[in-house]
């Protein structure tokens, strides 16, 4: 992937451009909270306005499947823009959507602002990937990659439970005021420390088809889809599976250790995703087996339950490191429309391993065989990266 002229001039320097990417992990944080903040604060939104709580709980759905949808599209129509603008124009959009959520009194109000939210969210992960790859050497290019991704970790394990004690505190909708007056700040955070970069020309450009039957951007499909509906198999139901086991009572304790783990698990990535990306996705994948399959074997002996679950956590930490920067030198110059497809198929997962999860439990009216569904994804998964030796996760 050629380097820009951004890139050339941080390359001049030992240093990473901590502040930009710094910038970037802080945007890739407001949308993990802005996705996942109405799950936590589901029973006061749903009484203030006035709505069921599974009307309320759509209000997570319908940004996950605006994501899935407008993602390929809308990047697709921005990718001629300047990257710096672009970027700024989504942290305005967060503001604007947030800020609506914040003062809406109508539940169709807030629906469609979940929708835009989503829609913004495509486009963000979707160039928020390739513009922090641009703006280092390509030998760093992983590095940069894991620090730009750290958000979504630490949005899990520490914002989200932290907007949900705002919300709780104060009320939901300061909760997500607080997100849009920080996300309206980040904007001369980014003008300070962003540096510009142009969009791609139009004769460059390949189209989303050539993209997706490039040579070993299938395998980097189909392994992150499959490791990702394993994933949200046991991890949207982990608390069926302790109330299974006898351990309900730790619920918040095991999202906890996951969530230190998985930070734990990005910055090991980030350090050796540059040399060892094929190494890291076996080693990952092989992890999340042996970790889920001691969930379902051990879940009643909490010191057990928790090693498997910050092995879990810590394997899966860097996921969404891994397979952005695989599809990304699989792509190529065209990783503005990989990321947008690798986003895509993600939140397919996401929406996926929710619904079939769900179906399992009432078909077996009992969570036990959940672990081992994930278990056997997982090692699905590490085996399709294994065959990918020559083209996707190559030696």
């Amino acid at each position: 992937m050629a380097l820009d002229v951004g890139a050339r001039e941080a390359g001049s320097s030992a240093k990473l451009p901590l502040g930009a990417l710094a910038a970037f992990a802080t945007v890739v944080l407001i949308g993990c909270l802005t996705e996942t903040l109405p799950a936590g604060v589901l029973l006061s939104m749903s009484s203030d306005l006035r709505v069921s709580e599974s009307q309320a709980g759509q209000l997570v759905s319908v940004y996950a499947i605006s994501t899935a949808a407008t993602s390929v599209p809308l990047t697709a129509l921005t990718r001629r823009l300047p990257r710096r603008a672009l970027l700024l124009g989504l942290i305005l959009g967060f503001a604007v959507v947030n800020g609506v959520t914040a003062i809406s009194p109508w539940y169709p109000l807030t629906l469609v602002a979940r929708v835009l939210a989503g829609a913004v969210s495509g486009v963000m992960w979707a160039m928020i990937a390739g513009y922090a790859m641009r703006i280092v050497p390509a030998e760093r290019a992983g590095r940069a990659l894991a620090i730009a991704m750290v958000g979504t970790p630490i949005g899990f394990a520490v914002g989200v439970p932290a907007g949900t004690m705002l919300g709780e505190l104060v009320g939901w909708r300061y909760a997500f005021g607080a997100m849009a007056a920080i996300t309206a700040a980040l904007v001369w955070w980014v003008l300070w420390k962003v540096p510009p970069l142009p969009g791609q020309p139009g004769q460059r450009r390949s189209g989303t088809r050539e993209v997706l039957t490039s040579r070993g951007f299938p395998a980097v499909l189909a392994t992150t889809f499959v490791l990702v509906l394993g994933h949200n198999i046991l991890y949207t139901y982990i608390g069926p599976v302790l109330a299974d086991s006898g351990q309900v009572g730790l619920l918040g304790a095991v999202l906890l250790a996951f969530g230190i783990a998985s930070v734990l698990g990005i910055w090991i990535v980030g350090a050796a995703i540059d040399s060892h990306l094929r190494l890291l996705v076996l080693a990952a994948t092989l992890l999340i087996t042996v970790a889920v399959a001691l969930i379902g074997s051990a879940a009643s002996m909490p010191v057990v339950l928790f090693a498997a679950v910050a092995l879990w956590g810590l394997a899966f930490g860097g996921a969404p490191t891994m397979f952005p920067s695989a599809a990304a030198r699989v792509a190529g110059r065209d990783g503005d429309v990989a990321q947008s497809l690798t986003i895509t198929v993600w939140n397919v997962a996401i929406a996926g391993g929710a619904y079939l999860g769900g179906a399992a439990l009432d078909a077996a009216d009992s969570a036990a065989p959940l672990p081992w569904i994930t278990t056997a994804l997982a090692a699905l998964a590490a085996a399709i990266a294994a065959a990918a030796h020559r083209h996707g996760f190559q030696r």
